[in-house]
């Protein structure tokens, strides 16, 4: 009776990114743990399960963090011998998602933790970066106003260059072109600045240039769509 850590797909019509075996496995669970109930129906039911879908039952994790609930949902799932799937909104659950608390759960009640091989923004980003991908660091979302993500965007910057580490960071779509903005003002010539936007997609774009670089570039205009952003500076 193992927690599976079910991926799912990063981009639209991305099926093919789901390896079949974590597809089969997923296809054979009732009861789902998922950042959102309504995406994770979506998913479940594009991979044809074997029992009906109002048979199955989905917990949702509140945005309050109170996820009473789901807990006692798979503490009685854990009881009855049934096994639990755990989805994100999109890619890696329990990585910059709220499911972290119910792996944790999971290793305090002694039961399994299988994680399923799926696609990973962060780490598909890095892949295709060029930036340094023995030491990174993930800070989930900056300031929102431009005058504290510029300072953000400056910390990372020295994070960078004091650890030689490579900064990830991501932002809603409709804020990425903002963040560009910012970013070519704020921080040095020769650091590196990278965007990967709708990874596995059909738009799927990856650019990875030192800040000088970015602002020679007649169009830098980004797409109002899922963008992971990297920050790499030499010491």
């Amino acid at each position: 009776m193992p927690l599976y850590l079910l991926p799912t797909p990063i981009a639209e019509n991305a099926l093919h990114t789901i390896p079949p075996y974590a597809q089969e496995i997923a296809r054979g669970l009732e009861i789902f743990i998922a950042e959102r109930a309504k995406t994770a129906r979506h998913f479940i039911k594009s991979l044809n399960p074997s029992r009906p879908i109002q048979e199955m039952t989905f917990v949702e994790l509140p945005d309050n963090q109170n996820f009473e609930e789901a807990e006692t949902i798979f503490r009685e799932a854990v009881k009855a011998g049934k096994d639990v799937g755990l989805l994100s909104e999109a890619g890696c659950p329990g990585v910059a998602d709220p499911g972290a608390a119910i792996v944790a759960l999971a290793h305090r009640e002694g039961v399994r933790v299988v994680p399923l091989v799926g696609p990973s923004s962060l780490l598909l980003a890095l892949m295709a970066s060029g930036m340094n991908g023995q030491r990174f660091a993930f800070h989930g979302y900056l300031s929102p106003k431009r005058p504290e993500l510029a300072r953000d965007l400056r910390r990372l910057e020295n994070l960078a260059r004091q650890y030689d580490q490579t900064q990830l960071f991501i932002e809603t779509p409709y804020r990425s072109q903002m963040v560009l903005e910012v970013a070519l003002e704020s921080l040095q010539a020769d650091t590196r600045f990278g965007v990967a936007q709708d990874l596995t997609g059909a738009a799927e774009t990856v650019r990875s240039l030192p800040v000088h670089e970015w602002k020679k570039l007649k169009n830098n205009a980004l797409e109002k769509s899922p963008a992971v952003f990297l920050i790499y500076r030499k010491g």
